[in-house]
């Protein structure tokens, strides 16, 4: 099977990290009131939460939980009280809910402190490659 690289700043690289949220999004059910793509440096996600909590996640630094304060479609979210779920920059989804409860705890991988796992300004580091295998399970 070969590596397809995509293009940076294409349309399909732009939304790239939608079937890695959606599938997140699906694990999490109920608990999701509302979710949308943000835009670019850094490509990001919001996932509004039904106790109006969100989950955002980016390029750089994977998921955090915060109190939603303001964002909506084409805006960076903005949160207070920040807590980063931990478990790198693409964890599995599954693993997703569980670290939000860890999160929600203040207990495991979970921090107040900002991870950096890459720059979204390295378009070519391998991410997307990652980022495409969820993709492909969307599109199968």
């Amino acid at each position: 099977m070969a590596v397809r690289h995509v293009e940076p700043y294409s349309d399909e690289w732009v939304r790239q990290p939608f079937s890695y949220v959606s599938q997140v999004v699906g694990l999490l059910g109920a608990e999701v009131g509302d979710w949308w793509e943000g835009p670019c440096d850094p490509r990001d996600a919001t996932v509004r939460l039904s106790d109006g909590s969100a989950l955002v996640w980016d390029e750089e630094s994977g998921w955090r939980l915060g109190r939603f304060v303001s964002g909506c479609r084409g805006e960076h979210t903005e949160l207070a009280d920040v807590r980063y779920l931990g478990h790198g920059l693409l964890p599995k989804p599954e693993r997703v809910p569980g670290a939000l409860a860890d999160a929600r705890a203040g207990v495991g991988a979970s921090s107040a402190w900002r991870p950096s796992y890459r720059s979204h300004r390295h378009c070519r580091d391998g991410f997307d490659v990652a980022l495409s295998y969820y993709c492909s399970l969307l599109n199968a």
